[in-house]
């Protein structure tokens, strides 16, 4: 698949640009655009001989919401950080520590997978495998509200989940599963272990064959009215309990 052909904002752009994982045609500045990340973007751009033109700022409009004055335009080649599962999975080999995995099943909107994949590299996984069917794709939204995460953080995209989670099981890496129903809190789970983390779509969790898959189903303690959270909440609590437990162990 190819990736979006435009992106936005002033971090997107900047670690698009640093990263040199995808080719970058031209770069659009704001004449009115100043401060540290934009002096940063030209001197990248400089180096890298990506031409960059400064337009008014009503030309921004064709970019989205939250532009701040910047914005690029992407060359044909595909996305270099769309790997396979195998790829993903030869990383954690090198690691030389548990795997630490994450899954997204039918994740559908933008802002909650481009926080989540944020959230993800924050927390140093060693990569997200997500469904290219029935899901949000990496789109301009995804990448800016990644705040860059996206040029960093390995992406695999899926034909099939369960089959993928078979792989990952015959890896010896145990697959856990975020479900509202699930006896044991995420608290009580041994994260240290080589782990795969499963965290479903907004509307309705885990689909029923990816539950099923799963070694172990957890939950998050909710002591309030609202029963749910906001899949990108949930997908950073499960992910900083592991960093936490490995960080102790």
């Amino acid at each position: 698949m190819n990736f979006q052909k435009k992106i936005w904002g002033r971090h997107p752009v900047c670690e698009a640009v640093k990263s040199g994982k995808r080719p970058i045609e031209i770069i659009f500045l704001s004449k009115e655009a100043k401060g540290d990340i934009v002096e940063e973007i030209k001197k990248l751009a400089k180096e890298k001989n990506i031409d960059l033109v400064h337009k008014d700022k009503g030309f921004f409009y064709n970019f989205g919401q939250s532009h701040q004055g910047v914005a690029a335009l992407l060359g044909d080649a595909e996305r270099n950080t769309i790997i396979g599962v195998e790829d993903i999975l030869e990383v954690s080999k090198k690691n030389g520590k548990p795997a630490f995995i994450l899954l997204l099943d039918s994740i559908t909107d933008p802002h909650n997978l481009g926080a989540i994949l944020r959230t993800a590299e924050s927390a140093g996984v060693d990569g997200v495998i997500i469904p290219k069917h029935r899901a949000c794709g990496l789109t301009g939204t995804v990448a800016k509200t990644s705040a860059g995460a996206v040029e960093h953080v390995l992406i695999a995209e899926v034909t099939n989940l369960s089959q993928e989670i078979e792989r990952l099981k015959r890896e010896n890496i145990w697959v856990v599963g975020l479900d509202t129903g699930a006896e044991k809190s995420i608290y009580e789970m041994d994260l240290k272990m080589p782990l795969a983390i499963v965290i479903g779509s907004e509307g309705e969790g885990l689909h029923k064959l990816i539950k099923e898959k799963c070694d172990f189903l957890a939950n998050l303690p909710m002591n309030g009215k609202i029963n749910s959270l906001n899949a990108s909440v949930a997908a950073g609590i499960c992910l900083y309990e592991a960093v936490r437990q490995r960080k102790n162990s």
